[in-house]
């Protein structure tokens, strides 16, 4: 079975590909000859998710899922929500980031914080979505040199580690994508095998 997913960031291709086990072929854009940047204009994850994998089926006709995520932190309202990725205001620049999330909350007892990821998946024309989250605390300082984005100042529950401390064997048992990659995989694997009994 080959899928799309519609990003060519490598981080999440990895991790994605990890948790599938081969089961499914699992190609990126520039794999399907996609070298649009599918800009990402919505308020949600949801919409974001969805403007991804529509874009893909609507021009190339193939199975697809987009995804987006990001981390909520409870004392800044919410952010940087949706604007995870350019919250210092570059696309991706993963230092400035940190140290905005950091800056805003010094002095700041609450560092209740969760990362959120939404799977938009159309399938023979069907859009699904999958959710998943894990909840944690904003360290004061980055740990870790793995993982990508705030990866170096999230500490999952129940961990003394960061996810740029762990494995990605380990990352991917608990995290937000991992959790809604695996609702996917269910999805398809009864697509393939008909719902287990």
């Amino acid at each position: 079975m080959k899928l799309v997913f519609a990003t060519n960031n490598r981080h999440k291709l990895e991790e994605v590909s990890a948790k599938l086990n081969g089961a499914i072929e699992l190609v990126a854009l520039h794999d399907i000859g996609c070298d649009e940047d599918i800009e990402e204009t919505g308020a949600t994850f949801y919409e974001n998710a969805s403007i991804k994998s529509h874009y893909v089926y609507k021009n190339y006709r193939l199975n697809c899922f987009g995804d987006d995520s990001g981390l909520e932190v409870e004392a800044l309202n919410g952010e940087p929500g949706v604007y995870s990725a350019r919250y210092a205001g570059e696309h991706g620049n993963h230092d400035a980031n940190i140290k905005k999330v950091l800056e805003k909350l010094a002095g700041t007892g609450n560092r209740r914080a969760r990362f959120i990821s939404v799977i938009s998946l159309m399938w023979n024309g069907t859009e699904h979505f999958f959710e998943g989250t894990v909840e944690g605390t904003i360290r004061h300082g980055r740990r870790g040199t793995g993982g990508f984005g705030y990866d170096p100042i999230f500490q999952p529950y129940g961990f003394d580690i960061t996810f740029a401390e762990m494995t990605l064997e380990e990352k991917n048992k608990l995290s937000h994508r991992a959790r809604a990659v695996e609702k996917l995989v269910q999805f398809l694997t009864e697509q393939a095998t008909g719902p287990s009994l």
